[in-house]
């Protein structure tokens, strides 16, 4: 089986990425799904639980640096073990707390300790890429694992419908089967690698922030307008099927190609064309006279523009974060994208109300391709200096 897939240590790393899809479902589909719709139920209201949400994002965002070097120094699975324990404590008690403080120190320790589980497993997945597949590793751990955030969510707030009951026990159920995962990894820490790295340099990582900020900023815009924009261009969920069932067809045929094109020449040749589509699907997105008959096939595009991002992000990051410390640069890394999520929806809004509907799009087209502008700019300097520097000694 490990020679079909682009990382050794096969079970181990599908252990890691199950636990990590889970993880996710139970987040997405206890906050959305599930303690949105039943706050009433237990005597809260919209603000408290967006409050909870917040703290716990919040302290997830901050977190991200320390909760990386935890890791490297104590090992991952002992992280995930507590992390899975407070999150089935989370589960079983946050909305049934004697006390709105009680239960806002849960949704905060929860988040504490789920912080470093993303950068752990990403950081996990690029050590065990066999050699010359370390993109395609992380791009396919990525893309395996994100969808357990909407399923959550949806499945979640499906079974509110029939029965909340049903919906709690679907809850814990996937929560403790993360225990029991995490558990099975308990001795689990990260394998390092210092063999090519001698000195490194840390101003590395400032290449990353402008695609780590803007990758989460874009689709954050459209959080507090994206379902009013829906009911103005006349369409519900249900319609967008086919339309994300185009999107995952071209991100699937797009992935290949795009991660060997990261991995064996250079990441930039699927980021930048990447970033360029996607700022031209947020733009025309943007244009509701004209956008309903285009859905589909914007969807098509999306997809392979986002698998050409994703590769060329993940050959990016595994070029530029350093091998000692992986864990913890990765953390600080993804609190800048935590950042994208929390002031997103914030310029939404006012992009909405001072720009009309077509606002959060034409903001997003624009915070994209100024992004693929820098890393366009960026690259051609350095290649610049690299050419003159050979000149020079060619001239010695």
């Amino acid at each position: 089986m490990d020679t079909k897939l682009p990382w050794n240590e096969g079970s181990t790393v599908m252990r890691l990425l199950l636990l990590l899809t889970l993880s996710e479902f139970v987040r997405s589909g206890f906050f959305v799904g599930f303690l949105a719709i039943q706050a009433n139920s237990f005597g809260l209201s919209a603000t408290t639980v967006g409050l909870l949400l917040t703290a716990h994002y919040l302290a997830d965002g901050l977190a991200k640096g320390p909760g990386g070097a935890l890791v490297e120094r104590i090992g991952l699975g002992k992280v995930a073990v507590v992390g899975a324990v407070v999150g089935l404590i989370a589960v079983l008690f946050m909305a049934r707390a004697p006390l709105y403080l009680i239960a806002l120190a849960i949704s905060v320790a929860w988040g504490l300790t789920l912080t470093s589980l993303w950068p752990s497993v990403m950081t996990a997945v690029s050590r065990y890429a066999k050699p010359g597949k370390e993109s395609r590793a992380m791009t396919w751990a990525q893309v395996a694992v994100t969808p357990g955030i909407v399923l959550g969510a949806i499945g979640t707030r499906g079974l509110v419908d029939v029965n909340p009951a049903y919906a709690n026990a679907l809850l814990i159920g996937m929560q403790l089967l993360a225990l029991l995962i995490a558990l099975s990894l308990v001795r689990l820490r990260i394998p390092m690698n210092f063999q090519q790295e001698v000195r490194y340099r840390w101003t590395r990582l400032v290449v990353l922030i402008p695609a780590a900020f803007a990758q989460t900023l874009a689709p954050g815009l459209l959080g507090v307008v994206i379902f009013t924009y829906l009911e103005m261009i006349g369409r519900s969920l249900i319609s967008l099927v086919p339309t994300a069932v185009l999107f995952g067809l071209g991100m699937l045929a797009t992935l290949p190609l795009a991660g060997r094109l990261a991995d064996r020449r250079h990441p930039r040749l699927a980021l930048l064309p990447g970033l360029l589509l996607l700022a031209v699907v947020f733009a025309l997105v943007g244009l509701p006279e004209r956008v309903v008959g285009l859905l589909p096939w914007l969807g098509a595009v999306a997809g392979v523009a986002y698998g050409l991002f994703v590769a060329g992000w993940n050959g990016m990051v595994v070029r530029n974060l350093p091998q000692k410390h992986r864990t913890a640069a990765w953390g600080v890394i993804m609190a800048i994208e935590a950042l994208g999520y929390a002031v997103g929806p914030t310029f939404g809004g006012l992009a909405w109300d001072n720009f009309g509907p077509s606002g959060p799009f034409w903001l997003g087209a624009g915070v994209l391709l100024a992004t693929q502008f820098y890393y366009l700019f960026n690259w051609q300097a350095k290649r610049a200096r690299i050419s003159l520097h050979s000149a020079d000694t060619a001239s010695d």
